[in-house]
């Protein structure tokens, strides 16, 4: 897509109600009639609609053409009574991932799990019960597992393999869970971190598509759908691997 053609979300919007037959699509700003028992404006949304409103998000961020929508403090107050995301995205905890911003999407448009090193394997009933209950309750198309370039702690598990040297505390816990990514990644040609990388958020996905019994009998169900990509910090730009 060329910088020039990139949408506004007014264009995603209108593009959401011709794609998604029978939708009920409510406009920027009318969120407050929705927020009733029953008003989910984005009932019936599917995946691919809420993958193409992402990546058109990302493309006018990285345009340096945001709409930046639901940002202002008046605006809130239309979701107090309730939420309605569009996606979750588990991303890492890094200070330079912002999944609203990088996506240009606004308050309430994202559930968001941010953990070092965006882990998800054996992450316990905190990181997995927040995926559960952004599928079970608020019933989102789609998950996507957002690794981005120069990870710390995908850094960190990679200089762990090859010293032996365990970590202080906890970090060194969660590290150990980024080994396998750098395991599988180990032997293939090109940079060792950016594979390390790519392969741990490989794993995050086919870790949510087992992940029962709520999220993979979703998967199975056809009622969502896993996604991963990578963000580089250096150009702004997602890419997606799966």
């Amino acid at each position: 897509m060329k910088t020039a053609d990139v949408p506004t979300r007014r264009d995603w919007m209108r593009m959401v109600g011709i794609t998604a037959a029978g939708t009920l699509v409510v406009p920027d700003g009318d969120w407050a009639s929705a927020a009733e028992p029953g008003g989910n404006p984005r009932a019936g949304l599917t995946a691919e609609v809420v993958l193409a409103d992402l990546m058109g998000g990302n493309e006018r961020f990285v345009a340096g053409r945001p709409d930046s929508p639901r940002r202002r403090p008046e605006e809130y107050g239309l979701l107090a009574t309730a939420q309605f995301p569009e996606a979750a995205i588990i991303a890492c905890s890094d200070s330079r991932v912002p999944p609203e911003i990088l996506f240009d999407q606004g308050v309430g448009d994202l559930f968001v799990i941010r953990v070092a090193g965006n882990v998800i394997a054996d992450g316990g009933a905190v990181v997995k019960g927040s995926i559960e209950y952004a599928v079970a309750v608020l019933n989102v198309p789609l998950v996507m597992v957002l690794g981005h370039s120069n990870c710390g702690a995908v850094k960190a598990a990679i200089e762990m393999a090859a010293s032996k040297e365990p970590l202080p505390g906890a970090i060194d816990g969660l590290v150990r869970l980024i080994k396998p990514a750098v395991e599988r990644s180990a032997k293939l040609p090109g940079d060792k971190l950016t594979n390390a990388i790519q392969a741990n958020v490989e794993l995050g996905v086919e870790r949510l598509n087992g992940l029962d019994p709520i999220v993979a009998e979703a998967v199975r169900g056809g009622k969502i759908k896993i996604v991963g990509a990578t963000y580089d910090l250096a150009t702004g730009r997602v890419k997606l691997l799966t």
